[in-house]
């Protein structure tokens, strides 16, 4: 069983700021850390690696300093880590960055087949959920998205079960390998990495290749060239404001609260252009 699961490094959110005079993220004003739902991905394919056996390799796009969250994956149960860096994929929209990381998937896959490719649902710097479908794409594998379990995956029949997320409840399913999986967050509990792990992380060296080290690549497709989102503008949401207190008696309160609901009256009004 081959799994691989691509992995992002990522600004943390919480800390970030947004540069006033360009409206894009000031990512050197915040650490850089593996994309949280990577983390969960990478534990899930540890899950089902100690269920099957086989092999976890890591896949990430990025500069240099990405190889971090490649030996985090390592850290947390990944055998081995790809990271493919060159400027050619520098400001890649999510259309060019599926086209790379596929590619870089197509030549892992030819020294060792790949079974099962796990993304996390999204990056949380970006929010759109489309590389990993983008790769499924790319590489004519069905993607299953929103998964919060994976009940079993059959490498001698070729099959995954699993249940995934939908807005008005759940849906259980039946897929066939090789596909894509994005997971959420609720699939899994990062577990502590044991000393072993951490050991080897701290001396592990991921394969690093370079644009010219892909196969069949069509340059045009990659970094700005072959990204045609256009960020017009970015901005911080405004604080929410906190809700009026109610001081006084509760009679006191019960008159505030009815004048209130006087001045705003049109919010109880009833919808009913549809009814």
């Amino acid at each position: 069983m081959h799994i691989v699961v691509c992995v992002k490094q990522v600004p943390d959110t919480k800390i970030i700021k947004i540069n006033p005079k360009t409206n894009t993220l000031d990512r050197r004003s915040a650490p850089a850390i593996l994309n949280p739902y990577d983390a969960h991905a990478v534990q899930e394919a540890v899950k089902i690696k100690n269920k099957t056996g086989g092999t976890i390799s890591v896949l990430s796009m990025g500069p240099p300093q990405a190889v971090a969250v490649i030996k985090k994956s390592v850290e947390i149960g990944a055998d081995q880590g790809y990271l493919i860096s060159d400027r050619a994929f520098a400001g890649a929209d999510t259309l060019a960055t599926s086209y790379a990381l596929s590619k870089a998937l197509e030549k892992i896959s030819k020294d060792n087949p790949i079974d099962l490719v796990i993304c996390g649902k999204h990056a949380i710097d970006g929010d759109t959920g489309q590389v990993g479908p983008g790769i499924a794409r790319r590489l004519d594998i069905p993607p299953i998205t929103n998964v919060i379990e994976v009940s079993e995956v059959n490498k001698d029949e070729k099959y995954v079960h699993i249940k995934r997320k939908q807005i008005d409840g759940y849906e259980v399913l039946q897929s066939q390998l090789p596909c894509l999986l994005t997971v959420e967050k609720e699939i899994n509990d990062i577990e502590y990495a044991p000393m072993p792990n951490m050991i080897m992380a701290a001396r592990y060296e991921p394969v690093i290749w370079s644009v010219n080290d892909l196969e069949d690549v069509d340059k045009t497709q990659l970094g700005l060239k072959g990204s045609p989102t256009i960020v017009g503008k970015m901005f911080s949401p405004p604080k929410l404001e906190g809700g009026k207190r109610l001081e006084g008696s509760p009679d006191s309160q019960v008159e505030q609260l009815m004048g209130i609901l006087m001045e705003r009256k049109d919010l109880l009004k009833l919808n009913t252009a549809n009814s």
